[in-house]
Protein backbone atom coordinates (compact mmCIF):
# COMPACT_ATOMS: atom_id res chain seq x y z
CA UNK A 1 0.00 0.00 0.00
CA UNK A 2 1.34 3.69 -0.79
CA UNK A 3 1.68 5.82 1.93
CA UNK A 4 -1.04 8.10 2.77
CA UNK A 5 -1.21 10.71 5.83
CA UNK A 6 -1.86 8.70 8.91
CA UNK A 7 -4.13 10.75 11.48
CA UNK A 8 -5.13 9.71 15.24
CA UNK A 9 -8.36 10.45 17.42
CA UNK A 10 -9.57 9.02 20.33
CA UNK A 11 -11.73 5.65 20.23
CA UNK A 12 -15.31 5.92 20.23
CA UNK A 13 -18.13 2.92 21.38
CA UNK A 14 -18.63 2.25 17.65
CA UNK A 15 -14.60 1.06 16.96
CA UNK A 16 -15.17 -1.75 19.13
CA UNK A 17 -15.82 -4.43 15.96
CA UNK A 18 -12.75 -3.10 14.34
CA UNK A 19 -10.58 -3.09 17.92
CA UNK A 20 -12.00 -6.73 17.92
CA UNK A 21 -10.49 -7.27 14.36
CA UNK A 22 -6.79 -5.49 15.27
CA UNK A 23 -6.59 -6.51 18.82
CA UNK A 24 -8.06 -10.46 18.08
CA UNK A 25 -4.24 -12.20 18.88
CA UNK A 26 -4.72 -10.68 22.78
CA UNK A 27 -8.31 -11.02 23.24
CA UNK A 28 -9.67 -13.79 25.45
CA UNK A 29 -11.00 -16.59 23.50
CA UNK A 30 -14.79 -16.62 22.78
CA UNK A 31 -17.76 -15.30 20.76
CA UNK A 32 -16.84 -12.20 18.68
CA UNK A 33 -20.18 -10.69 20.20
CA UNK A 34 -18.50 -11.32 23.89
CA UNK A 35 -15.39 -9.53 23.02
CA UNK A 36 -17.03 -6.55 21.25
CA UNK A 37 -19.21 -5.96 24.49
CA UNK A 38 -15.60 -6.51 26.76
CA UNK A 39 -14.28 -3.79 24.41
CA UNK A 40 -17.25 -1.77 24.56
CA UNK A 41 -17.23 -1.24 28.30
CA UNK A 42 -13.31 -0.57 28.28
CA UNK A 43 -13.78 2.33 25.32
CA UNK A 44 -16.13 3.66 27.95
CA UNK A 45 -14.12 3.41 30.90
CA UNK A 46 -10.88 4.87 29.56
CA UNK A 47 -12.97 7.93 28.53
CA UNK A 48 -14.03 8.60 32.29
CA UNK A 49 -9.53 8.55 33.26
CA UNK A 50 -7.10 11.28 32.40
CA UNK A 51 -4.54 8.52 32.89
CA UNK A 52 -5.64 6.68 30.10
CA UNK A 53 -6.13 6.88 26.20
CA UNK A 54 -7.16 5.28 23.30
CA UNK A 55 -6.15 6.09 20.12
CA UNK A 56 -7.01 4.89 17.03
CA UNK A 57 -4.81 5.45 14.00
CA UNK A 58 -6.90 5.82 10.55
CA UNK A 59 -5.42 5.92 7.08
CA UNK A 60 -7.53 7.79 4.47
CA UNK A 61 -10.17 7.64 6.56
CA UNK A 62 -9.95 3.85 7.70
CA UNK A 63 -9.24 2.95 10.92
CA UNK A 64 -5.64 0.79 10.56
CA UNK A 65 -4.29 0.69 14.11
CA UNK A 66 -4.72 1.51 17.63
CA UNK A 67 -2.81 1.23 21.28
CA UNK A 68 -3.92 1.71 24.71
CA UNK A 69 -1.94 4.63 26.68
CA UNK A 70 -1.96 4.13 30.55
CA UNK A 71 -0.18 6.00 33.24
CA UNK A 72 1.31 3.58 35.75
CA UNK A 73 4.02 3.06 38.54
CA UNK A 74 6.75 0.72 36.69
CA UNK A 75 5.85 -2.41 39.62
CA UNK A 76 3.96 -2.64 42.13
CA UNK A 77 7.80 -2.31 44.12
CA UNK A 78 8.57 0.91 42.04
CA UNK A 79 6.23 3.68 42.30
CA UNK A 80 8.20 5.42 39.65
CA UNK A 81 5.55 6.26 36.49
CA UNK A 82 5.72 5.46 32.90
CA UNK A 83 3.30 5.21 30.04
CA UNK A 84 2.51 1.94 28.57
CA UNK A 85 1.79 1.48 25.43
CA UNK A 86 -0.25 -1.38 25.38
CA UNK A 87 -1.66 -3.55 22.68
CA UNK A 88 0.52 -1.54 19.74
CA UNK A 89 -1.11 -3.68 16.79
CA UNK A 90 -1.46 -2.37 13.23
CA UNK A 91 -3.26 -4.03 10.45
CA UNK A 92 -1.24 -6.24 8.26
CA UNK A 93 -2.60 -4.24 4.84
CA UNK A 94 -1.53 -0.98 6.79
CA UNK A 95 2.12 -2.20 7.82
CA UNK A 96 4.90 0.01 6.92
CA UNK A 97 2.66 3.23 6.31
CA UNK A 98 4.17 4.84 9.12
CA UNK A 99 0.77 3.79 11.43
CA UNK A 100 2.91 2.70 13.90
CA UNK A 101 5.23 5.43 14.59
CA UNK A 102 2.65 7.74 14.20
CA UNK A 103 0.80 5.40 17.59
CA UNK A 104 4.53 5.69 19.34
CA UNK A 105 4.68 9.29 19.00
CA UNK A 106 1.39 9.43 20.43
CA UNK A 107 2.68 7.91 23.51
CA UNK A 108 5.83 10.00 23.56
CA UNK A 109 3.40 13.20 23.57
CA UNK A 110 0.88 11.70 26.05
CA UNK A 111 3.94 11.17 28.31
CA UNK A 112 5.47 14.50 27.92
CA UNK A 113 1.52 15.73 28.78
CA UNK A 114 1.68 14.25 31.82
CA UNK A 115 5.14 14.84 33.03
CA UNK A 116 6.28 11.30 32.57
CA UNK A 117 9.91 10.48 31.56
CA UNK A 118 10.08 7.12 29.87
CA UNK A 119 7.23 5.14 27.06
CA UNK A 120 7.53 1.50 27.96
CA UNK A 121 6.07 -1.46 25.57
CA UNK A 122 6.00 -5.45 24.43
CA UNK A 123 6.07 -6.77 21.38
CA UNK A 124 5.49 -11.31 21.24
CA UNK A 125 8.80 -12.80 21.33
CA UNK A 126 7.68 -14.50 18.37
CA UNK A 127 7.09 -11.60 16.40
CA UNK A 128 10.87 -10.29 14.60
CA UNK A 129 9.28 -7.62 12.60
CA UNK A 130 7.43 -6.09 15.55
CA UNK A 131 10.80 -6.41 18.31
CA UNK A 132 12.93 -4.98 14.95
CA UNK A 133 10.46 -2.01 14.58
CA UNK A 134 10.32 -1.22 18.17
CA UNK A 135 14.53 -1.49 18.10
CA UNK A 136 14.65 0.87 15.42
CA UNK A 137 12.87 3.55 17.80
CA UNK A 138 15.84 3.19 20.35
CA UNK A 139 12.76 0.79 22.44
CA UNK A 140 15.26 -1.27 24.24
CA UNK A 141 14.51 -4.54 26.11
CA UNK A 142 13.75 -3.99 29.56
CA UNK A 143 12.44 -7.47 31.23
CA UNK A 144 11.40 -10.98 29.65
CA UNK A 145 7.91 -11.97 30.81
CA UNK A 146 7.49 -15.99 30.74
CA UNK A 147 4.47 -17.95 31.38
CA UNK A 148 3.07 -21.19 31.61
CA UNK A 149 -0.26 -23.04 33.00
CA UNK A 150 -0.16 -23.45 36.91
CA UNK A 151 -0.29 -27.56 36.67
CA UNK A 152 3.04 -27.39 33.98
CA UNK A 153 4.93 -25.35 36.38
CA UNK A 154 4.08 -27.28 39.35
CA UNK A 155 4.94 -30.36 37.82
CA UNK A 156 8.58 -29.07 36.62
CA UNK A 157 9.34 -27.67 39.71
CA UNK A 158 8.25 -31.55 41.35
CA UNK A 159 10.56 -33.15 38.85
CA UNK A 160 13.78 -31.26 39.70
CA UNK A 161 12.95 -31.42 43.62
CA UNK A 162 15.51 -33.97 45.89
CA UNK A 163 13.72 -37.42 45.95
CA UNK A 164 12.52 -36.92 49.42
CA UNK A 165 10.54 -34.05 48.31
CA UNK A 166 9.24 -35.91 45.37
CA UNK A 167 7.83 -38.55 47.81
CA UNK A 168 5.98 -36.32 49.93
CA UNK A 169 4.55 -34.46 47.30
CA UNK A 170 3.11 -37.65 45.71
CA UNK A 171 1.79 -38.45 49.18
CA UNK A 172 -0.12 -35.61 49.17
CA UNK A 173 -1.60 -36.25 45.86
CA UNK A 174 -2.73 -39.61 47.18
CA UNK A 175 -4.50 -37.91 50.26
CA UNK A 176 -5.77 -35.69 47.94
CA UNK A 177 -7.36 -38.01 46.07
CA UNK A 178 -8.24 -40.44 49.02
CA UNK A 179 -10.20 -37.21 50.57
CA UNK A 180 -12.06 -36.38 47.38
CA UNK A 181 -13.25 -40.49 47.22
CA UNK A 182 -14.37 -40.15 50.62
CA UNK A 183 -15.94 -37.06 49.73
CA UNK A 184 -17.86 -38.47 46.67
CA UNK A 185 -18.71 -41.94 48.66
CA UNK A 186 -20.17 -39.98 51.60
CA UNK A 187 -22.44 -38.00 49.39
CA UNK A 188 -23.79 -40.95 47.60
CA UNK A 189 -24.67 -42.76 50.73
CA UNK A 190 -26.67 -39.35 52.10
CA UNK A 191 -28.22 -39.59 48.64
CA UNK A 192 -29.26 -43.08 48.99
CA UNK A 193 -27.38 -44.07 45.85
CA UNK A 194 -24.17 -45.37 47.35
CA UNK A 195 -23.40 -49.16 46.99
CA UNK A 196 -21.97 -48.87 50.82
CA UNK A 197 -26.06 -47.94 53.05
CA UNK A 198 -25.10 -50.73 55.70
CA UNK A 199 -23.47 -50.05 58.70
CA UNK A 200 -20.37 -51.66 57.87
CA UNK A 201 -16.97 -50.51 56.74
CA UNK A 202 -16.86 -50.00 53.09
CA UNK A 203 -14.11 -52.52 50.86
CA UNK A 204 -10.68 -50.82 50.56
CA UNK A 205 -11.79 -47.60 53.16
CA UNK A 206 -8.82 -48.89 55.37
CA UNK A 207 -6.10 -48.54 52.88
CA UNK A 208 -7.37 -45.39 51.46
CA UNK A 209 -7.14 -43.60 54.70
CA UNK A 210 -3.48 -44.56 54.98
CA UNK A 211 -1.85 -41.38 53.74
CA UNK A 212 -3.82 -39.24 55.82
CA UNK A 213 -2.61 -40.64 59.32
Amino acid sequence: MTRSEVSLRDAVVEDALFLAEVWAGGLARGDVADQVAHLEVLVKTVTQTPVERLVVAEVAGEPAGAVLLRVAPVSPINPDLVVQAVALQVLVRFRRTGVGRRLLAAAADFADAHGVASVVTAAAATSREGNRFMARLGLAPAAVVRGAPAHQLRAKIDAQEPERRRGRAELRAQALVARRNRQRRAAERQSGTGSGTGSGSEPGSGSIAGPEA
